[in-house]
């Protein structure tokens, strides 16, 4: 199956609800954790919130390739979109790894109350400060 295809089938079978089923291919194959950018930045919402759980899980197990996804995650805090971009907060908050809070700590001022506050609480659950 072709990356682009293999997108298209993970995000739908998300969208569709097959979560856990979703997590056990991600805990067979690292290649797929960069889906996770996909997710976030898709406009479904139980897509973007199947996202959040799927790290929830994976970060218990195998936090090291979302640590190397975190530039990737973090690029999404410049989005346009606030949505997008206090997702992509959210999921550095759950991963919990040092190398997120540069990123984070340049956008903490974000201009949508909504999106800082989640960057406020990102930022919290990775050193224990506000």
């Amino acid at each position: 199956m072709n990356p682009e295809d293999l997108k298209i089938m993970v995000l739908n079978y998300m969208d569709d609800g097959y979560l856990e089923n979703i997590i056990d291919m991600f805990k067979h194959d690292e290649a797929l954790y960069p889906l996770v950018i996909d997710m976030i930045s898709d406009d479904r919402v139980r897509v973007r919130l199947g996202a959040a759980a799927l790290v929830e899980e994976l970060v218990k197990t195998n936090r090291g390739p979302l640590v190397r996804l975190i530039p990737s995650i973090a690029g999404l805090l410049d989005d346009a979109n606030p949505t997008r971009r206090g997702d992509a907060a959210y999921l550095l908050g759950i991963i919990r790894h040092e190398a997120a809070l540069p990123y984070l700590l340049k956008v903490r001022n974000d201009d949508n109350i909504f999106a800082r506050e989640i960057i406020s609480d990102a930022i919290h659950d990775i050193t224990g400060n506000n």
